[in-house]
């Protein structure tokens, strides 16, 4: 029953914050401010309806899977398979804030690879859900085949290795959401200026990513952009 029950609270606050971030997006680019951003929009034709249902669909199957590992992954680790602790004093709040950091790394070399291990004829199957979204949405950001959203959850191996405070996880998560769900958006929010900054240059914008659905054979990180200059 207990297993259940957090499975429940987890599947609950995902799908609020989706929810919540997908929604706010939608509802402020697409809707209230339509017309203030509508040059910022880098494809100009808008998705359908019946594509943003499909979105919804999808993400929400995806985020179950997600909440369904998550507690599977927080298990093992109070059965001391995995290094997955509750108390920050364990190893300090300096280990604290510097796993957050090599997780969002490990996190985005993981996407970068399984990601376009996804795109081999052979596995391109279970990314063609998302890829149906060629001009993407907020709502695209989860919407994934269920063999595919298994994959992203796989990063958290990382837990095996390193010690990772469950309350980390719970930041990066939340980070990615809201990264995700702004790489989708479909509207450019930074300008030419900050792209072309030293800052600017190391992550992934809304058009890097919004040109990976459009022509697919390009631009597959997640955060940054190391991996796709390297591989060129």
């Amino acid at each position: 029953m207990e297993f259940y029950k957090s499975i429940f609270i987890l599947l609950a606050s995902n799908l609020v914050r989706y929810a919540f971030f997908a929604g706010v997006a939608y509802f402020v680019f697409y809707i209230l401010k339509k017309s203030t951003w509508a040059n910022r929009k880098i494809q100009a034709k808008y998705p359908s309806s019946k594509q943003i249902i499909s979105e919804i669909k999808y993400s929400v199957i995806s985020i179950f899977i997600f909440a369904f590992v998550g507690i599977i992954i927080f298990t093992l680790g109070k059965m001391g398979v995995l290094q997955v602790y509750q108390n920050v004093d364990k190893y300090g709040w300096l280990y604290f804030v510097a796993s957050i950091v090599i997780l969002l790394l490990f996190h985005d070399t993981y996407f970068y690879w399984s990601h376009r291990a996804l795109h081999h004829p052979k596995l391109i199957k279970f990314h063609l859900i998302h890829h149906q979204s060629h001009n993407t949405t907020p709502f695209t950001s989860f919407s994934f085949h269920p063999v595919e959203a298994i994959v992203q959850t796989g990063f958290m191996i990382i837990s095996i290795f390193l010690p990772v405070n469950i309350y980390v996880l719970g930041i990066v998560m939340t980070w990615q959401m809201f990264f995700n769900v702004m790489g989708h958006l479909g509207f450019e929010v930074f300008s030419k200026k900050f792209h072309n900054s030293l800052i600017g240059k190391q992550f992934n914008t809304v058009t890097h990513h919004n040109m990976h659905h459009r022509y697919t054979n390009q631009n597959f990180g997640l955060y940054f952009s190391f991996w796709d200059r390297i591989m060129k």
